[in-house]
């Protein structure tokens, strides 16, 4: 009978306490200790390495691990590695990837990989005063983070900038320390937090040395101390492009001067019109997100930014740009975004260590690529069907497997039902009268 109060101590529970808990507690199948059993890996090791990445594990969530070929990046074939439940996300990824691997492919450039952090604190003193010391105040700053940031810079990055900003139309007496970082293969999070941390310490060390100041100007109040996902300095640019009559497969010219004027309409409102702009990035992070969670890289973070980004303007808009001018279609996009392929889960996740080996062990800057890569070809995929077929005809094929397993096909109806719906559109109440029509109920 469930128990309508909290339960103390869940998390020193054991992996069967917890389990036989839920059974309890919420009436579950008595097997739902078996079912979640049969998801856990035989490799031990692994097994261990994934019950430590989060709390009160019980099992293991499996996505499709997949790849696809074909992506021609700067003139180097690349096989992408994906984590997506979405079945139509990589397939269009891949016929993305050919189509531009015969137009000269996709053309990336890093624009920056400067990530950013901030103190933020309550300071009751004259700000003019404490913008006249500042100089002292930040090699203060500086060298009491050293230790912090010794092995950071002998690998070529550490502290870049620190700004002190004054900002009393968000909260009185409001200050912040705007902390710009290079963390160069590593994603940084620790290292800049560490870094922040200190910076609040440091700061009212040296406020209560200066014994000419009032006794209220001699300390600040720390209101937090974080990194920023927001990162518009660490940026990619990719783009394809290619003569307008090229984007036909059929050598159609007027086909293809359609595609290019339907596809820079379809792209312009999207940077013009909120309700498409938020849909048509979603698109763009399906393919960016399904690379990041493959290499172990926070996608979360990655589109949080992302997102932050596409508002950069002052308001939300699509991240790709297309246009046509003498004769050339160019498809672009700027995406800012912070990565890391060295430490955390992408060092300890066996299957994100494979996706690195699958991508040839990049850098974090040509992650950075990949995953603009990833999203403009998703982008394309999307645009283009929503211009030509529109988008169900080619998605809802791909989810037909899913719909099938749903209605729990046997695999004579799942090879016929492929056959039947393959120059038909597909729906799930389609497939379901397909279904009872094929075994006569």
């Amino acid at each position: 009978m469930k128990e309508n109060r909290p339960i103390s101590g869940f998390s020193k529970f054991s992996k069967t306490q917890k389990t036989d808990w839920l059974i309890q507690q919420l009436g579950l199948d008595a097997s739902s200790a078996d079912f979640l059993a049969d998801f856990e890996s035989k490799n031990v090791a692994a097994q261990k390495i994934i019950e430590d990445l989060s709390e009160n594990h019980l099992s293991n969530f499996h996505f499709p691990f997949t790849v696809a070929p074909n992506f021609l990046v700067n003139g180097q074939y690349r096989v992408f590695p994906f984590v997506t439940e979405e079945s139509s996300v990589v397939a269009a990824l891949g016929k993305a990837a050919g189509f531009w691997a015969k137009r000269g492919g996709f053309h990336v450039e890093n624009l920056g990989t400067e990530k950013k952090g901030q103190l933020h604190f309550s300071w009751k003193g004259n700000p003019d005063k404490l913008k006249l010391h500042f100089n002292e105040l930040e090699t203060q700053l500086r060298v009491d983070a050293a230790p912090i940031t010794q092995k950071m810079e002998k690998r070529g990055g550490g502290i870049l900038s620190i700004e002190l900003k004054y900002l009393p139309g968000i909260l009185p007496d409001y200050y912040q320390l705007d902390v710009a970082f290079e963390t160069r293969d590593a994603m940084g999070a620790n290292f800049i937090n560490s870094c922040l941390e200190q910076f609040g310490k440091s700061l009212n060390h040296w406020l209560s040395s200066q014994a000419d100041w009032d006794a209220e100007e001699r300390e600040a109040e720390i209101i937090m101390a974080i990194l920023s996902n927001y990162v518009p300095a660490s940026k990619v640019r990719v783009w394809v492009e290619c003569p307008v009559e090229k984007l036909s497969e059929n050598d159609d010219p007027e086909a293809a001067c359609r595609l290019a004027e339907k596809f820079v309409r379809a792209v312009h409102i999207s940077r013009n019109d909120v309700s498409r702009a938020v849909t048509h990035n979603k698109g763009i992070f399906n393919g960016v997100d399904a690379l990041a969670l493959a290499t172990g890289n926070d996608f979360r973070a990655i589109e949080a930014g992302g997102h932050a980004f596409a508002a950069r303007n002052g308001k939300y808009a699509g991240l790709s740009e297309a246009k046509n001018e003498n004769g050339i279609f160019t498809f672009s996009m700027e995406l800012s975004l912070a990565v890391g392929v060295v430490g955390g889960v992408t060092a300890l996740h066996p299957m994100a260590r494979l996706a690195m080996q699958i991508l040839e062990n990049p850098s974090a800057t040509e992650l950075m690529q990949y995953l603009a890569v990833a999203g403009l070809a998703s982008n394309w995929s999307a645009v283009r069907a929503l211009v030509t077929t529109g988008i169900q005809q080619g998605h809802m094929k791909m989810h037909l497997s899913n719909i099938l397993n749903t209605l729990n096909a046997t695999d004579e109806q799942k090879a016929a039902a492929r056959l039947y719906f393959e120059k038909r559109e597909v729906s799930f109440s389609d497939v379901e009268q397909y279904l009872k029509h094929d075994t006569g109920r």
